[in-house]
């Protein structure tokens, strides 16, 4: 063994080609190494936490440490082998690109998993919630992108200063061409920021339209009508419009009021059992919040009553309040209540 290595050693200190082989080997083992620490031991001490982050960034980052460290050993090797200079400097930016997209790849990955666990810690970060997790997952991506692609114009020994002065001037162009684009762009972003409503919210705009939120985009609002009907309007024009979300508040629940009229002599306390009876035989209105029986005045020729009873969802309004309104008049005419109607008197007087 002592002869095989007295022999192996100046050899291989002679032989650039067997220098450049050695380093490869030992990087492999490195390599080796370091991701069997990081998928045994440091694997095993991330279980024993409260959290599954831990885990899973451990899980995306050993890939990226093992090539890392093969690529570090392949620079070595390069650096040892009788190459031109040309050829080694080309060698080396695309090793540097590999690192960078490959590490750009993992950056990616981690924030999108950093802000899904931020996001499900309801009230303790304000700013990220669950609603605004694609906002900030898109703008660090971006982020991501423009930082790549500097530090690959850098690899490659490109000229950034004037690569960023282009795009500047390119910039204000396009922003001054499609400004009501842009307009559209950043009025998507702040509605996803601030989020007036969410996907499958019903809203009103105070142009008349009602309907569920279909989708969100960073350029209009998907809404889609009681007719099955899509209407679409730029993110610029609903930002600055009044909305009101049916589905916001602390629930999704809905009041509905079903005005009903009595002659007058009918007895108020029998009107306000037989309303009471009709919102409890409706399978769509709830117990809780009770259903309530308001007289609110007293009309030309009948007093007003108001039928107040809540659905779970918006979207239970127009069967809820057919139902209702059918019921009313069915009921009435059983309990012998009349439900009155204008009435004029005309006298004619015959010319003398």
């Amino acid at each position: 063994m002592k002869e095989f290595l007295d022999n192996a050693v100046p050899m291989i200190r002679d032989n650039a080609w067997l220098q450049a082989a050695a380093i490869l080997v030992v990087t492999l083992v490195a390599a080796k190494l370091v991701d069997f620490v990081i998928t045994r031991f440091v694997s095993v001490w991330a279980k024993r936490s409260h959290t599954d982050l831990d885990d899973r960034l451990l899980t995306i980052l050993h890939r990226p440490v093992f090539v890392s460290v093969v690529l570090i050993g392949l620079w070595l090797a390069l650096v040892r082998l009788p190459y031109d200079a040309r050829i080694l400097a080309t060698s080396t930016k695309v090793l540097k690109t590999i690192a960078v997209l490959l590490w750009a790849v993992f950056a990616s990955h981690a924030v999108e998993i950093l802000l899904n666990a931020l996001g499900r810690l309801e009230g303790r970060v304000s700013l990220i919630e669950a609603r605004t997790v694609a906002l900030f997952n898109n703008v660090a991506k971006v982020i991501l992108i423009g930082g790549a692609v500097y530090f690959l114009l850098l690899s490659w020994g490109i000229n950034v200063g004037g690569w960023l002065v282009s795009a500047g001037v390119l910039g204000l162009v396009l922003g001054l061409a499609a400004k009501d684009t842009l307009s559209n762009l950043f009025a998507g972003l702040f509605i996803l920021a601030d989020a007036p409503y969410k996907e499958g919210d019903f809203i009103n705009l105070d142009t008349g339209e009602r309907g569920q939120v279909t989708k969100i985009g960073l350029r209009s609002t998907r809404l889609l009508t009681r007719d099955d009907i899509e209407v679409t309007v730029p993110n610029s024009v609903i930002a600055n419009a009044k909305i009101i979300n049916e589905t916001g508040g602390p629930g999704e629940h809905e009041r509905l009021r079903v005005r009903a009229g009595a002659a007058y002599g009918s007895d108020i306390a029998h009107v306000r059992r037989v309303l009471e009876g009709v919102a409890a035989d409706n399978p769509d209105i709830l117990d809780d919040p009770e259903p309530r029986v308001r007289l609110r005045g007293l009309g030309d020729s009948s007093l007003d009553f108001e039928l107040l009873g809540w659905v779970k969802e918006p979207v239970l309004r127009g069967r809820a309040l057919d139902a209702l309104y059918e019921a009313v008049y069915n009921r009435f005419r059983e309990e012998n209540i009349e439900i009155p109607y204008p009435k004029r008197d005309v006298y004619l007087h015959r010319a003398e």
